[in-house]
């Protein structure tokens, strides 16, 4: 019998790796201080293409997407003047827009209502964490409860206790390295109606009611729009106040203040993201500012990238070394992500004289000079991690990574990279391909896609002209489940997976069960694709 899980947190990063779990057949204790769900305020509210994807795996994804509001731009100001309009791309044909609005805690009904579903997890409020204790065999979690004090037994655990789970890095000894930002930010979710507004975010360097600092303003469902304010330590709190700034954006149209809060943001990672059995995720792991929306976004990457590699080990398909691999792939994206948000803050709350001047003169060279407006940072949007560099991708020199894209682009399909969503035709739901494994009835009723079969298990795509027959016979040569897609056999002969830039003839490519391209092996013998398969499982090289 598989040993459970123990998740830590029962936020919106572990729901998602709860159900990712279950989606494996891994039991899971999904432990939470609380006593109940606070579903107060809207918190993250931009959830990005490939998050709603992978939260389609779980059931949850297009659910998700109808209930939010859909936007394809992001617009820039610079007082009166626009200076950036970006639309986003799509390298495959999702069925999910580039970004949804929607309340985290609405996430978070819906995340409950698949977990309530799927009778592997167990969910436990009221349970404080007081300690973790590690052996050879698993994880003994120690937790405080109305009861009285109670220990639980694990395989492993998945700690996302969020942004206070301080605790929980000094029981595992991680530092959590990084820096505070001074200035606050007051965030309002009102209700209104502006006409033309619904379908884009905004951002305003310098308005003329906001002077010398920023607003962000995104649509939500219901004609609800989060505004965000960056403010002063010293600002005024008072309801008059805060009305008078509302005013000063929506005029005298009436609206309702639904929810208000204010923060100070942190830019700060985990040194470490495996202490033993014990793998961080989501803001315990990594807090960062929220403009480019990429706290929750990444959150639910690490939950992915964590379940799946969980599974494999205990299941017995991968060695425990595999988990190591968590660490490299996703301390690389949350450093990543930290320099990504830290310039953003650094254009918008400069701390030099230096800093500032830099800032006034870039915004003001872009009103005159459209060359210079790519200088301009209102936070770069979330996307996907690429795992290049990662110790389970073989490189390609015919596909190099070429680095971090341009705003709004993704990079081309090649190794490491998340492969783009494409249907694949004749193809029906992917259903289970190990017995046994639960099956979601979104997966069984979905028509099939790309990243639907890569999700079952490893997927060797055989573009025409691939050795078909080797590649079945590498898939035999592991215990994981890999299933063998033969491009050519389709009724399109392939055409959409080459138009997406998939499957060039005679290749063979490697997709993880997370949908990322482990390898592209051109005319590739079956021992190379073995040997591809073995690394992107961590297991060690053939004699």
């Amino acid at each position: 019998m598989t040993p459970p899980v123990a998740v830590l947190g029962n936020g919106p990063v572990g729901q998602t790796t709860a159900l990712m779990l279950a989606r494996w057949g891994v039991p899971v204790l999904l432990l939470d201080q609380r006593a109940e769900r606070d579903a107060a305020g809207s918190k993250s509210i931009v959830q990005q293409r490939d998050v709603l994807d992978a939260w389609e795996a779980v059931g949850a994804g297009r659910r998700i997407a109808a209930e939010g509001v859909t936007w394809t731009t992001a617009r820039t100001f610079y007082r009166d003047a626009e200076l950036l309009r970006v639309t986003f791309a799509d390298a495959g044909r999702s069925e999910f827009p580039p970004f949804v609005n929607i309340s985290q805690s609405r996430t978070e009904q819906i995340l409950d209502e698949c977990i309530a579903a799927q009778p592997l997890i167990s969910v436990r409020w009221g349970h404080r964490v007081t300690g973790l204790a590690q052996d050879s065999g698993g994880v003994s979690v120690s937790c405080a409860t109305a009861a009285g004090p109670a220990v639980l037994r694990a395989g492993y655990a998945v700690a996302c206790a969020g942004a206070h789970g301080e605790p929980l890095r000094r029981m595992l000894g991680v530092r959590f390295g990084g820096q505070s930002f001074g200035d606050l930010f007051l965030i309002c979710d009102i209700r209104t109606d502006l006409p033309g507004w619904a379908r884009e975010r905004r951002f305003y360097f310098d308005p003329p009611w906001n002077p010398g600092r920023q607003v962000l303003i995104h649509p939500c469902p219901g004609s609800t729009y989060r505004v965000d304010w960056q403010v002063p330590a010293d600002f005024d709190e008072a309801p008059g106040a805060r009305d008078a700034r509302i005013r000063k954006i929506i005029g005298d149209r009436p609206y309702e203040v639904v929810w208000s809060s204010v923060y100070r943001f942190s830019s700060r990672v985990a040194d470490r993201m495996r202490a033993g059995r014990v793998l961080l995720a989501g803001d315990l792991a990594h807090q960062l500012s929220p403009f480019g929306a990429r706290g929750l976004n990444s959150g639910v990457q690490d939950a992915e990238n964590a379940a799946w590699k969980i599974a494999f080990v205990l299941r017995g398909w991968a060695p425990d070394a595999l988990l190591d691999s968590y660490h490299a792939e996703r301390h690389a994206a949350a450093c990543e992500n930290l320099e990504v948000t830290s310039a953003t803050m650094r254009f918008l709350v400069p701390a030099t004289g230096a800093e500032r001047r830099h800032r006034v003169a870039t915004l003001e060279a872009a009103v005159a000079d459209p060359a210079a407006r790519s200088a301009v940072d209102s936070g770069r949007l979330a996307e996907p991690f690429w795992y290049s560099a990662s110790p389970l991708t073989t490189p390609d020199p015919a596909r190099p990574f070429a680095g971090r894209p341009a705003r709004g682009a993704v990079p081309p399909p090649g190794p490491g990279i998340l492969v783009p969503d494409v249907p694949v035709p004749g193809i029906p739901g992917p259903g289970a391909l190990v017995p046994g494994l639960p099956v979601f009835a979104a997966e069984r009723s979905a028509p099939g896609t790309l990243r639907a079969l890569a999700r079952t298990g490893f997927l060797l795509l055989c573009a025409s002209g691939a050795d078909v027959t080797a590649a079945r016979g590498a898939a035999a040569e592991v215990a994981a489940p890999v299933r063998v897609l033969d491009a050519a056999a389709l009724p399109d002969s392939g055409a959409g997976l080459a138009e997406a830039g998939l499957a060039s003839p005679r290749e063979v490519w490697v997709i993880r069960p997370d949908a990322h391209a482990a390898a592209v092996l051109h005319s590739p013998r079956q021992a190379e694709i073995v040997t591809a398969l073995r690394r992107a499982l961590a297991l060690p090289e053939e004699p």
